[in-house]
């Protein structure tokens, strides 16, 4: 249904956003440099080509080159050629705008949509683009549990379901440290010296690694799809678009989006991790102030309705600005957005957010699942560790 909708309302968008450029002034002498994690193979040239018909020019690695948000975030720190920063999460925007990266900060702007985006924005900083979450979805056909519906307290229940999940098969990326983030969420404890995360925790990820299948799949979309499990994690901003060719990779395809025929989500009580993705724009040293002008030209356009319409419906995204998600899809939210947010809840003990609580605590936990080996590539677990004699101090640095 999302399909055929984005290709009524593809020329309309696309004619708004050229429309914007005609009006406007060529901004093409100045190349303007992106870091990003939304940089998919798909994404950039789509940018480029558009920002082109808009008067900009722009510099953006695809995925090849910089694959997730830390390798984003931290290529731009090193090489401080930056103007724009877009993607990324609450995790690294509050670590940023908090000074952790000694060579990046953001210059205060503030957009004229900047009221469409309700709480999405640092104000004065950054301004959401895209809302985005990871999701638990199931089979509830013969591949799945033919017709059980599935209803957990808390993500890490999985390991517990009587199903066969799908697991990732490393420790980077944006989409796994948010899986990740979401299975840990049930066993935060500030006292714990295991990155504020009990040892139950680290007990329970283990066994989610240990009894998962890893097919090499990007994701457990196309695993879920083939049926060759019953449970699958995937992220919430593709998820239409997958859907909409699921019968390209298998003979019993997954149906149906709006309405799903023979998947669900699986009704998880805490809710799911919810992100935003935002853009800011770099203090670059040397830049101009036409230069700079450039610059927020091109954030504007970027972030206005009628492009992130666009952008949503290229890329089966959700937008953060209200008015591009009346134009994308309508009246109609999809379920996939009505998942409750637990981001945000305070964690117990702190006066952090869990979004916050991560930030602090992420280099830790992924220097834990480094140092201890979890998401091997194969499916021969190594030796569990013995958790009762562990070294915390020494595991949670870098090797």
């Amino acid at each position: 249904m999302k399909k055929l909708l984005s290709i009524v309302l593809a020329l309309v968008m696309l004619a708004s956003v050229f429309a914007f450029a005609e009006g406007g002034k060529d901004y093409s002498g100045y190349t303007i440099r992106i870091y990003s994690n939304s940089n998919s193979g798909e994404r950039v040239p789509w940018l480029v080509e558009q920002a082109k018909e808009a008067g900009f020019t722009i510099s953006i690695d695809g995925n090849d080159v910089i694959s997730g948000d830390t390798q984003a975030i931290q290529k731009a720190n090193e090489n401080k050629d930056g103007d724009i920063l877009f993607g990324l999460n609450e995790t690294r925007w509050g670590q940023l705008l908090k000074g952790q990266y000694e060579n990046l900060s953001i210059i205060d702007w503030t957009p004229s949509w900047a009221e469409d985006v309700g709480d999405f924005k640092y104000d004065g900083k950054a301004y959401g683009l895209v809302i985005q979450n990871v999701l638990m979805l199931y089979r509830n056909d013969e591949y799945g549990t033919k017709g059980e519906e599935l209803h957990f307290q808390h993500w890490a229940d999985i390991v517990n379901a009587g199903y066969t999940w799908y697991r990732q098969g490393k420790v980077g990326g944006t989409t796994n440290a948010n899986i990740n983030n979401s299975m840990l969420y049930a066993f935060t404890d500030p006292e714990s010296p295991a990155g504020g995360i009990s040892i139950e925790g680290w007990k329970t990820l283990w066994a989610y690694c240990a009894g998962g299948i890893f097919t090499g799949d990007s994701y457990g979309f196309d695993p879920l799809n083939r049926g060759d499990v019953q449970i699958g994690t995937f992220y919430s901003s593709s998820l239409s678009g997958k859907i909409d060719a699921a019968d390209i990779d298998s003979d019993h395809p997954l149906k149906g989006y709006l309405e799903p025929e023979n998947w669900n989500l699986v009704e998880i009580d805490d809710g799911t991790y919810y992100i935003a993705e935002y853009i800011g724009i770099l203090d670059r040293a040397g830049r101009t102030e036409e230069e700079t002008e450039a610059v927020k030209a091109f954030a504007e356009w970027f972030g206005s309705a009628e492009v992130q319409a666009a952008w949503a419906d290229e890329f089966n995204s959700y937008p953060c600005n209200t008015v591009a998600a009346r134009e994308s899809y309508g009246d109609v939210v999809p379920a996939i957005y009505q998942i409750k947010n637990f981001s945000l809840n305070i964690v117990e003990g702190t006066d952090m957010t869990y979004a916050e609580y991560v930030g602090a605590h992420s280099a830790e936990w992924t220097n834990i699942m480094t140092n201890l080996g979890f998401y091997w590539k194969d499916q021969n677990a190594p030796a569990e560790p013995d958790w009762d004699n562990l070294d915390w101090a020494t595991l949670t640095q870098a090797k």
